[in-house]
């Protein structure tokens, strides 16, 4: 079955702010929890596929590239497999862990173990890179357990103390009117637990920074702006869940003879008046070397001949662009007399008047001076 527009399942418009996303997406999901839909496999689908929904379009970089490729440019967007997926992936926006739907629909206790943050690394390809695919290698700065205290963020011999505000759960109750909303206690940010004696090493983090080198495979046909995700190799979960991803973002140099246009290639090539005029076979260059093109008699300035194929590849695994060769007549700044001499036979042929030659004009002038002072 074809998924349903993301825009149409949130009912809101393409250009609809982060905010206006954000409060559709509540309303579903209050409307289609399965805590008020018990059994009810519709509400259920809705319920995910609106979280799928939200997942993309609060995602700035995600929203792009399906405002541009639709559901092909997501490469396989998140599908979550359970309910409890979406709640730890967008508890934070109903008040942390859960928030206003731990207290509408009973749902109590300290949140799941959270996931670690997202790291990035800039990856530069000449286009010829970009065509290929290629593989690179990754330098990043990333936190890694600090040896000294084991990951516990506490000097060793001394140990963490539960939080005295929840009472361990990570968590504090606020009252909001009629409402119950569940927090992220304050005091110890979610830990349940508070360090007296921090690590010296790590500062009571229990990570330290590392410079991290990892080969990564480009596929063909990115693009500049693109990014490819390395699922896990992010910051780790300070409490013991899934690690980030890394996040690899492409820029594409500028290449001296071709222009990209999404999938196809630009070419603009120069070509004389005579091969314009009677036809040609000329040599072009493409990615994979020079080749061929037919020039046809009586061909215009600017006009654009398709080589099919001999673009870039879709990262998606689609149809390969075309390279688009736009011709223009170049017009020699200086040519030999024997040149000259077929040109201007060439005019009185088609009956154009051109400028004189400037030695034989100059020399006209000169006798028609010395002829003027004569009579004089």
């Amino acid at each position: 079955m074809a998924k349903r527009d993301f825009y149409e399942i949130l009912g809101v418009d393409r250009s609809a702010s982060d905010r206006d996303i954000a409060k559709a997406y509540r309303k579903l999901a209050v409307k289609y929890h399965p805590d008020s839909n018990p059994g009810d496999e519709h509400a259920s689908r809705q319920f995910k596929e609106s979280a799928e929904a939200y997942e993309v379009l609060s995602d700035s970089d995600k929203r792009n590239r399906y405002d541009r490729f639709g559901h092909a440019g997501l490469e396989g967007s998140t599908q979550f497999s359970s309910t409890e997926d979406i709640f730890a992936a967008f508890g934070e926006i109903f008040g942390g862990g859960g928030g206003v739907f731990g207290d509408l629909f009973g749902r109590t206790g300290r949140r799941g173990p959270r996931r670690g943050s997202d790291v990035r690394a800039d990856v530069k390809l000449t286009l010829e890179e970009a065509a290929a695919g290629v593989n690179k290698t990754l330098s990043f700065e990333r936190s890694q357990e600090c040896e000294t205290c084991e990951a516990t963020g506490s000097t060793p011999g001394s140990r963490p103390e539960t939080c005295q505000q929840c009472g361990g759960r990570g968590q504090v109750l606020q009252s909001t009117g009629i409402l119950r909303v569940q927090t992220t206690c304050p005091v110890c940010r979610g830990q349940g637990q508070i360090i007296i004696n921090p690590c010296n090493d790590c500062r009571g983090r229990g990570y330290v920074g590392r410079k991290v080198e990892l080969d990564v495979a480009i596929p063909a046909g990115v693009d500049d702006g693109m990014r490819v995700r390395l699922a896990g190799e992010g910051e780790p979960s300070p409490d013991g869940g899934p690690n980030g991803d890394c996040y690899c973002f492409i820029s594409v140099r500028r290449h001296k003879l071709f222009h990209r246009d999404g999938q196809n290639l630009i070419l603009q090539m120069p070509i004389s008046y005579t091969q314009a005029a009677l036809g040609a076979e000329i040599e072009v260059p493409t990615l994979d070397g020079p080749d061929k093109l037919v020039i046809p008699s009586g061909s215009q300035s600017g006009e654009v001949f398709k080589m099919r194929g001999r673009g870039m590849p879709h990262p998606q695994g689609g149809a390969t662009g075309d390279l688009l060769v736009q011709t223009f007549i170049e017009t020699p700044k200086k040519v030999s007399d024997e040149q000259d001499a077929l040109l201007r036979q060439l005019a009185e042929l088609e009956h154009k008047d051109v400028l004189p030659q400037r030695k034989n004009f100059l020399k006209r002038l000169k006798e028609y001076f010395a002829a003027s002072e004569s009579q004089a």
